[in-house]
């Protein structure tokens, strides 16, 4: 077995309305920094997988994302894979 380190980004999809983006850009703009705009809020995961290979290590990290760590319906997962 090998161990992998997933870096997990999650974001709203871009047909859903980020009301966190929105609010902070507004923010933005009320302390002058007007060329600021189309402002996105995520979340970010980094976790350890031990699997057989990296493809299975990304199959797991996927899975766990659809699952549980990120809602499927709402937001789309970027995973970067590296060995650990």
């Amino acid at each position: 077995m090998n161990t992998y380190r997933a870096a997990i980004r999650i974001q709203l999809r871009k047909q859903i309305l980020d009301v966190q983006g929105k609010t902070v850009e507004q923010a933005l703009h009320s302390l002058n920094f007007t060329e600021m705009t189309d402002v996105h809020i995520g979340k970010y995961v980094e976790l350890n997988v031990s699997a057989a290979s990296k493809d299975a290590a990304l199959e797991s990290v996927k899975e766990a994302c659809a699952k549980l760590i990120a809602n499927p319906i709402m937001e789309d997962v970027h995973i970067d894979l590296s060995e650990a």
